[in-house]
């Protein structure tokens, strides 16, 4: 971690906490990870033809995964020593580029929404707004499912989405959040159980559960420590407690340690049986002894929580700076 990269982080964090994904700016431009997703498709056309041997499939999608994530590796290289060369300019667009890549307002604003559309448009309104963010059937889910989506993505999101990105770009500058952002688009195309995927999409499903372990972990102390700063004491406690207890209930190895922080502070039972493509996945509640019926008031209290979990983010890594600085 040197300087230059925990100085662009912090101003990169604060910028997307102000500003986040401009619509009018991307609306004329793609977004990087829409390049991104071009890469993955134009191999998974290639070399994932249904006309192929399962385990040629899968030495395939090693393939792959491998050389995208070289060619993200190479790219961000050389975009980082170009950007050096330039001095403060570099460095004011480094910053530019790493908030492109996270989400806390765009994150915060979409999961607001569901709220927003429960409480002006009823049902109809919060499916709507939650079939944005989240891939189970919408049609499926009453209000209150409606309301625990939407807090799961919430949760989720905030440890891929935010938290993920700023430690693998501390860590290893552009070349390591480019990885990441890759390695993390290429699992939500081509990393799912489905017949088409299974074989190919193995080595993405993977490594970003491996790229995700320490940022889930992270995630979930961050939003103990948002439950203390907002609630208290107890808020946080609980927080903890169900993580502990309850994060390894959930299918995935990950999401489970921010969903689980979230059900706590906010004392609410998440996940459960829910339909995914038409198919019941069953798993058992999180926080089982939480409010079983969650409500709007829960969404807009996830997104406080979520707000002051991206704030101790940025104040952990001002302090970080700091002593970078003094040392």
């Amino acid at each position: 971690m040197t300087v230059w990269i925990l100085a662009a982080l912090f101003g990169a964090l604060v910028l997307d906490r102000i500003v986040g994904d401009p619509p009018a700016l991307w609306a004329r431009l793609p977004h990087p990870v829409v390049l991104f997703g071009h890469a993955i498709a134009f191999f998974d056309r290639r070399l994932n033809r249904d006309t192929l041997a399962p385990v040629t499939r899968r030495r395939n999608g090693v393939m792959a995964i491998l050389l995208l994530l070289a060619l993200s590796v190479a790219i961000g290289l050389m975009l980082s020593g170009l950007l050096r060369a330039l001095g403060f300019v570099g460095f004011v667009l480094e910053l530019l580029v790493v908030a492109i890549f996270l989400a806390q307002k765009s994150l915060g604003d979409h999961v607001a929404a569901v709220a927003l559309g429960l409480r002006t448009d009823g049902l109809k309104g919060g499916r709507r707004a939650v079939s944005m963010i989240v891939g189970r059937d919408p049609q499926a889910l009453d209000e209150p499912g409606v309301c625990r989506a939407a807090i799961e993505s919430l949760a989720e999101n905030f440890a891929d989405g935010v938290v993920a990105p700023a430690l693998w770009y501390a860590l290893a500058g552009l070349p390591g959040i480019f990885a990441y952002k890759m390695l993390n688009t290429a699992d939500s195309m081509i990393g799912h159980k489905s017949d088409t995927y299974r074989d190919f999409g193995w080595a993405s499903a993977r490594l970003d559960d491996l790229a995700n372990w320490p940022a889930a972990r992270l995630s979930s102390l961050l939003i103990a420590a948002a439950a203390w700063l907002r609630q208290g004491v107890p808020a946080a406690r609980r927080s903890l407690s169900v993580t502990l207890r309850d994060s390894g209930l959930h299918r995935s190895p990950n999401s489970g340690w921010p969903e689980a922080a979230m059900a706590g502070a906010l004392d609410i039972q998440l996940t459960g049986p829910r339909i995914y493509g038409g198919e019941r996945v069953s798993e058992p509640m999180i926080n089982g002894s939480g409010r079983p019926v969650a409500t709007p008031r829960d969404i807009e209290a996830g997104v406080e929580l979520f707000y002051m979990s991206c704030t101790v983010l940025i104040v952990v890594t001002g302090l970080v700076l700091a002593v970078a600085l003094l040392v």
